[in-house]
């Protein structure tokens, strides 16, 4: 079992969660943002004091950080649309409700 993979991913579930971008909750556990980046990636394992201090912080037990990821309910999916939209430009943002109108239009049908 890979349990570098699933504390990362945990981590990361976590500030999606919390509703938070990568450079918020890397300010609020005192880690650089390519620090975080690289946790999300998978690149590195988080150390101890990271992984005690991200518990402490959003009073979490590190065995919740364990866990495997949960199927996400549509609040948190939007969450996380919502995040990615945020460095998004306007004409990305366009393209993208496009998108959405084709796909819905399919799926009415």
């Amino acid at each position: 079992m890979d349990y570098q993979k699933l504390i990362n991913n945990g981590i990361k579930r976590l500030r999606i969660n919390k509703g938070l971008t990568q450079e918020k909750f890397a300010e609020i556990i005192n880690l650089s943002v390519q620090g975080l980046r690289n946790l999300e990636q998978n690149k590195y394992q988080p150390t101890a004091d990271t992984i005690d201090n991200i518990c402490e912080v959003f009073g979490v037990t590190p065995v919740s950080l364990l866990l495997p990821t949960p199927e996400f309910d549509k609040n948190q999916l939007l969450n996380i649309i919502n995040l990615k939209l945020q460095d998004a430009s306007i004409e990305e943002i366009s393209k993208i409700n496009d998108i959405i109108d084709i796909i819905k239009k399919k799926y009415k049908n």
